[in-house]
């Protein structure tokens, strides 16, 4: 049987069960490849699960086979995050840019690759609301590749209702600033 495990993953952290199906033993501290529901990221083992924790690290039961660690990062893996985070980098004004440009009313404040670069992440600083699903359209309907778009408040990330992100129709109301004078 695979043992579960915490795992913090993702630019903005987040934290969440994993299933260790590596077929290492890992400790604490030990960095990994995961599958989160958002695709293959790094993240950093942080302890085994508590049996019960109120639902709030549970994987909704249709990611519970997604979420499970695949590997502990290997020296490949970490040259390839930072080539991804150097890439964000370097795409960051870009993307305020086209913020600014599609009058969107939102905040830029992160962006990160998935490790096998299927998926963009795209943080900004809002309410989740119909901002976050213009912005993953209009990403779309430019052809710049799968974009998901991850609200951020002032306790950390703005969690999904009804099990749907931004640009999936599942985006409550809400409006924020994007700096740009809109």
């Amino acid at each position: 049987m695979s043992k579960t495990v915490l795992v913090r993953y993702g630019a903005i952290s987040e934290v969440s069960r994993f299933v260790n199906a590596s077929g290492s033993t890992l400790g604490r501290g030990t960095e990994v490849v995961v599958q989160s529901h958002r695709g293959l990221e790094t993240g950093l083992l942080l302890e085994d699960a508590p049996a019960e924790i109120n639902g709030s690290f549970a994987p909704e039961s249709d990611e519970a086979e997604l979420a499970r660690i695949l590997r502990p990062l290997s020296d490949d893996d970490r040259r390839a995050g930072q080539s991804l985070r150097s890439d964000c980098e370097s795409q960051f004004a870009g993307w305020q840019a086209r913020i600014c440009e599609w009058k969107l009313q939102l905040e830029l404040i992160d962006l990160e690759w998935t490790l096998d670069r299927s998926k963009l992440i795209l943080y900004v600083l809002n309410e989740r609301g119909p901002e976050c699903t213009r912005l993953a359209l209009q990403a779309a309907a430019a052809g710049l590749g799968v974009v998901e778009v991850q609200s951020v408040g002032a306790d950390g990330l703005v969690p999904a209702e009804s099990g749907h992100g931004c640009g999936s129709g599942g985006c409550g109301s809400g409006a924020g600033s994007n700096g740009c004078g809109h």
